[in-house]
């Protein structure tokens, strides 16, 4: 996989000038501890005591990760020391520059991955690694830790975006069926609104500083599946423009939905009342039942059982993934994680070894809340059914999995103009306008 854009995009990092420690050797008097090149290489050999390990992950997310290694720990009498920051993007290469990096990172951007790695930050995958990653992930996920050919960094967790959250109950009593192509979509959207006399979709953008980012994946979806998978590529690499009329058509597609005043917003209002709902508040509306469609990621379940639903084929509230164009596979967005090594330490590598493997995948997936894309993963270990579902997905080999876009994109792009753009997309501006916007965003190096 060659370097990523968005890793061209983080600031640039001076050279870290390494400091040698040169071992003199001197004659023994007396009382002088005794060292031997046997009990050095011994030593070395070992490893470390305790491997550290920097990530975003935090507060209750944190204590199951450190829970799910726990006993690994213990049996192998390595220390494992986790520290997160809300401010990892920028903290991890003033780091690495500064010599003050962890043995390992968790990135949750394969870009910022690739820029440490392009730059000398980074280990090289041990075999160890390789050897779990081959055998454990599929080659769209190994692609996301290579850079320039080389395997730096090992899968982690996963998420699956693109899902249609709708009540079982409400298909049953109406005869709906989940639909298996996108104008299959469309076509129970005017169904569904003719049936209820009002909006069948609900949406919430509203983030904070990040609002903007649910509309994101929803375009990310459409060129996967309107575009497919090597346009999608193209595109995160701004080979094909925003202005292009291949992203410009998927945007137009979303608005069938999200810009169609018959069809949103359920529950909250008008199109305009999409910027201003939070996106977890939604899940109220699901439940409630004054809204029959929403489109979210996996992590949804979780909201869903915050406002009181259940979750399950015949549960409260189910999903189905975005259908295809042309009913014809399975293409997935989605996120996750990927950690790097910056020592080559025996304990490093040996953590990070058991990070990528499907015994680390099984302990922490059994603490619930989260899923792995490992194919050792027992989909049984899942917390509720959906995730089990997705976790299904994730490990079909039919399936095409494709990182977010936006993750992937330069800072500027991704975690800025397209937001802003997709915020005055629903605000009223015209696609045209609104993609030119986005694109101006992208650095001119």
């Amino acid at each position: 996989m060659k370097t990523s854009p968005r890793a061209r995009a983080y600031a640039s990092l001076a050279g870290l000038g390494v400091a040698a420690l040169v071992l003199t050797g001197c004659g023994g008097g007396p009382g002088a501890p005794e060292t031997s090149a046997a009990n050095t290489d011994e030593s070395a050999a070992k490893g470390k005591s305790e491997v550290t390990i920097y990530g975003t992950i935090a507060d209750t997310e944190a204590e199951l990760l450190e829970e799910s290694w726990a006993d690994w720990s213990k049996e192998n009498d390595i220390k494992i020391k986790y520290e997160s920051s809300k401010e990892f993007e920028t903290q991890i290469a003033v780091r690495a520059q500064g010599g003050n990096a962890p043995d390992l990172a968790i990135f949750p951007q394969p870009g910022l991955l690739g820029d440490l790695a392009t730059r000398g930050f980074l280990k090289p995958a041990s075999e160890g690694v390789k050897e779990q990653v081959t055998s454990g992930w599929s080659e769209d996920w190994a692609k996301y830790g290579t850079v320039d050919g080389t395997l730096y960094g090992a899968p982690l967790m996963a998420s699956v975006k693109g899902l249609v959250w709708y009540s079982p109950a409400e298909f049953k009593e109406k005869g709906y069926e989940v639909p298996t192509t996108w104008q299959g979509l469309l076509d129970l959207t005017e169904q569904i609104e003719k049936d209820k006399g009002e909006a069948p979709w609900c949406a919430g953008f509203g983030s904070g500083d990040a609002t903007g980012w649910p509309g994101t994946d929803w375009v990310e979806d459409l060129v996967l599946r309107q575009a497919g998978p090597e346009v999608y590529d193209q595109w995160v690499d701004n080979e094909v423009k925003f202005t292009d009329p291949q992203i410009k058509s998927a945007l137009d597609e979303v608005g069938k939905i999200l810009k169609n005043p018959k069809y949103v917003n359920a529950g909250y209002g008008d199109i305009a009342s999409i910027n201003a709902t939070a996106f977890g508040d939604v899940a109220d509306v699901l439940v409630s039942g004054d809204c029959s469609l929403h489109h979210q990621a996996s992590f949804f379940s979780g909201f869903i059982t915050d406002a009181g639903g259940t979750v399950g084929p015949d549960a409260d509230i189910w999903g189905f993934v975005t259908p295809s164009m042309d009913g014809e596979g399975n293409s997935v967005t989605g996120g996750g994680e990927i950690v790097g090594a910056f020592s080559d330490d025996p304990s490093v590598i040996k953590v990070q070894e058991y990070l990528a493997s499907a015994d680390w995948a099984n302990s922490r997936v059994k603490l619930g809340g989260v899923l792995s894309a490992n194919k050792g993963l027992d989909p049984a270990n899942a917390s509720d059914p959906l995730l089990q579902e997705a976790v299904k997905i994730l490990q079909d080999p039919a399936t095409t999995f494709r990182f977010d876009a936006s993750d992937l994109m330069p800072g500027s792009v991704g975690a800025g103009s397209f937001w802003k753009g997709m915020i005055d997309w629903i605000n009223g501006s015209d696609t045209d306008t609104v993609l030119k916007a986005i694109e101006a965003g992208w650095p001119s190096s």
